[in-house]
């Protein structure tokens, strides 16, 4: 398949699809890295749907999986919603989003964090935890899907530490927050694919699942 990974600096789900014999190629304004990062496109991911320059032979995508920007979505940061949606800043980043949703692919998977497009566009398909696939840690992803399965978790983790009830996982204070403190790269290393949900999208939706697909 054809498949173009939207939004994605880090080359883990495209080289996870290129490891199954697939023609993927990522796309993001940051440049490439991963094992084949020569297989990306620096520039606005709408030239590759729309219009490729130079990736001409990559017309017709079977698959698009798009990380589209969280920053003015997400709950996390409502305490600056009423400013963004005054300056403009929030409805770009819900008409990037809506987008990738309606982009003519017939198969379909956009990934945000909990946040507003769950009542602006509708609710996720799925809701899945790096902790269902291998890793020590806890961040909920939600999944809108089209023409695609559901991804089933792969390995469970428990958490390595308890407060109270809560469970905490080995990213998280005790309250449940992440640990990553600010920083300049706080944003691009948060916004990584874990490599274990990167390597169940390549061998669950990469192998055209037969199962009942989200429309």
């Amino acid at each position: 398949m054809k498949i173009l990974i939207a939004c994605e600096y880090s080359g883990r789900v495209r080289d996870a699809m290129l490891e199954q014999g697939h023609d993927a190629i990522s796309c993001d304004i940051l440049e490439g890295e991963g094992k084949y990062y020569k297989d990306h496109y620096k520039g606005d991911v709408m030239d590759v749907i729309n219009n490729p320059r130079g990736w001409e032979a990559f017309k017709g995508i079977d698959m698009l999986i798009a990380f589209p920007p969280c920053t003015h979505l997400a709950v996390s940061g409502s305490r600056y919603f009423a400013t963004k949606r005054a300056d403009g800043r929030q409805q770009s980043g819900i008409d990037f989003f809506m987008k990738m949703i309606n982009a003519d692919i017939p198969q379909i998977a956009v990934e945000n964090p909990v946040g507003i497009m769950s009542t602006k566009y509708r609710k996720p398909d799925q809701i899945i935890q790096p902790y269902e696939f291998g890793h020590d840690a806890s961040k909920k992803t939600c999944l809108w899907l089209k023409g695609l399965p559901l991804l089933k978790p792969t390995q469970y983790v428990e958490p390595s530490r308890f407060n109270g009830k809560r469970g905490i996982w080995g990213n998280q204070t005790p309250s449940g927050q992440n640990k990553l403190g600010p920083s300049k790269d706080r944003a691009k290393i948060r916004s990584m694919t874990y490599q274990g949900i990167a390597d169940a999208m390549a061998n669950q939706w990469g192998n055209n699942s037969k199962e009942t697909k989200c429309e």
